[in-house]
């Protein structure tokens, strides 16, 4: 049954449950790079009213931008890890061999969302 009274007080470090949320991932592109595909993309649709081809070349050059730096981040990140576990004794250095197959999986399941 429901006790309010129980309810209603405060609850301890004991009682409190600490629950794990995840952390959000890493963002793909560094923010300055979004920040100025972004601002393309709103200048075309500012400007689609006045002049439809020209927001829709900004949009595209926009898009086109966005794929170039994903496509050079995601270069880096391979390498990145690629290096972080290449040349490495397995069997002393189980936990980092397991931190980089984490971060391969978590990049491909982000890349397949999307």
């Amino acid at each position: 049954m429901y006790d309010q009274t129980r309810a209603q007080q405060p609850s301890g470090p004991d009682q409190r449950r600490t629950e794990r949320r995840p952390a959000a991932p890493e963002a793909l592109l560094p923010s300055a790079e979004g920040d100025a595909v972004l601002d393309r993309l709103r200048k075309a649709i500012n400007t689609f009213a006045d002049a439809p081809h020209d927001a829709l070349e900004e949009a595209e050059g926009a898009f086109d931008d966005a794929a170039a730096h994903l496509a050079n981040a995601l270069a880096e990140r391979r390498r990145a890890l690629h290096e972080s576990w290449q040349g490495q004794d397995p069997e002393t250095h189980a936990d980092e061999l397991r931190l980089a197959l984490r971060q391969y999986r978590e990049i491909t399941q982000r890349l397949i969302r999307m």
